[in-house]
């Protein structure tokens, strides 16, 4: 199946507030699905049940500072070896959405590591316990908000842009291995 059918038979089973695309990649290109934060669950196991995605990959979420968060998971099909991209957005100031741990037991960690990095939280989920930070720690270090408190104790070490540094770069000669001569020297000079 081709991107665009991959995302038109999941927009039919869906029904209505589906937007289909294709994310960049030639060859590799995927469908994207962006549904409701309300279809979430639904749209997954569409995927899994009318696309035949028998393989979870992974679930994250991006931080779409102001506007708010957005959870996609990439499917996979290993017989028809195609794959879909869905999203969801979601509020900032409340940001939830159905677990999808019943269709597909293996994103039970991503969630658990989305919920600890984002404080997005997962309803339905068995248990949302801390899974990668410390008890001690206070926070949700992938929101884009959160403060790098390292950077706050000392100041990053190197440059940010090219030029901003007050420490004299020498600029070494490029290298060019034994026996090719200068560009300058090719014959018909440097195009």
């Amino acid at each position: 199946m081709t991107p665009e059918e991959i995302g038109a038979r999941l927009a039919d089973v869906l029904g209505e507030g589906v937007t289909v695309g294709e994310s960049a990649g030639g060859r590799f290109t995927r469908a994207t699905v962006d549904v409701n934060a309300a279809q979430w669950a639904d749209a997954v196991r569409a995927a899994r049940d009318s696309l035949g995605c028998d393989f979870f990959d992974w679930l994250s979420a991006v931080d779409e500072l102001p506007a708010g968060f957005t959870v996609v998971a990439h499917l996979w099909s290993c017989a028809a070896r195609h794959g879909v991209l869905l999203r969801a957005a979601l509020p900032r100031d409340a940001p939830v959405i159905s677990s999808v741990v019943g269709i597909y037991p293996g994103a039970a960690w991503h969630e658990r590591e989305t919920h600890e990095m984002f404080d997005i939280d997962f309803t339905g989920h068995p248990a949302l316990q801390p899974l990668l930070l410390p008890p001690e720690f206070e926070g949700h270090p992938l929101r884009k908000e959160f403060v790098l408190a390292s950077r706050v104790a000392k100041p990053w070490p190197g440059a940010k842009e090219p030029g901003e540094s007050e420490h004299a770069v020498s600029k070494r000669a490029p290298m060019r291995p034994p026996g090719v001569p200068d560009p300058n020297e090719w014959p018909g000079g440097r195009s």
